[in-house]
């Protein structure tokens, strides 16, 4: 069993690289010593800062009085993860807890038997593109544009699940080194409760073992995670997500 820190890391690495990969194509991804942020303009997603150290007052005030001021919806995630309880600056510096996630890791090594309800298609046209966006909002209440669709798909995995011929949610795969990982599985309000995300994450699970991942990763809601526990996914860290109020 590999050790917890790096696990964690490499989740970390998988979600940053995710957030960058989908930023690329207007150049949207800045990167600097203490931290980096995409941002894409009029978009909800990925649009993050992150902090690539433990976060010091200095280095949020720097990002208060620039970053901020030109993308002032910027979502901050804080990885819980350096025992210091440094959230607490975000906090004093007029940030607002948004959502928390809990990031989670499973070491894969066979694929799970399958009697599945659903099946996956892989968007390849802006049609597609459209669709997904549909079914994510109504899975998750916000949006992710089409355009990052058509834009990333050749170096991001984007699913749509069906069920019965219908398309009911979707999912993203997207794979750094020897980890893949498992994002916005959604399933919309009218699919859930049939066991429909248990069989997409099966699927996915299979892809992870078919590419030959040794780790396979994931960042939880609250609701979702009692999924995640029972297909042997380990609950590792807690990821705080913030943003920065108004100004009044």
């Amino acid at each position: 069993m590999k050790n917890k820190l790096n696990l964690i890391s490499q989740n970390i690495m998988n979600l940053t690289s995710l957030w960058e990969e989908a930023s690329h194509y207007n150049d949207s991804f800045i990167q600097s010593p203490k931290f980096n942020y995409s941002a894409v303009k009029d978009r909800n997603w990925p649009n993050r800062l992150c902090f690539t150290e433990d976060i010091k007052q200095e280095s949020l005030s720097f990002v208060k009085n620039t970053v901020l001021l030109d993308f002032p919806n910027l979502i901050i995630p804080y990885w819980d993860i350096y025992g210091t309880n440094s959230y607490q600056l975000l906090e004093q510096n007029g940030f607002t807890k948004l959502f928390e996630q809990r990031g989670m890791s499973l070491e894969i090594n066979k694929s799970y038997d399958l009697h599945s309800n659903v099946e996956i298609k892989l968007i390849s046209t802006k049609k597609d593109a459209i669709l997904w966006s549909k079914l994510f909002t109504a899975s998750f209440g916000y949006e992710i544009h089409p355009e990052i669709l058509v834009n990333s798909h050749k170096n991001i995995n984007y699913y749509i699940a069906y069920h019965q011929g219908k398309a009911i949610g979707t999912a993203i795969t997207y794979q750094t080194d020897n980890v893949t990982g498992i994002h916005s599985v959604g399933i919309i309000p009218e699919g859930r409760r049939k066991g429909l995300a248990n069989d997409l994450m099966k699927l996915l699970l299979n892809i992870a073992v078919k590419n030959k991942s040794e780790l396979v990763t994931l960042q939880a809601s609250e609701i979702g995670k009692e999924l995640y526990l029972k297909l042997g996914f380990e609950d590792q860290f807690l990821i705080k997500n913030y943003i920065l109020e108004p100004t009044k």
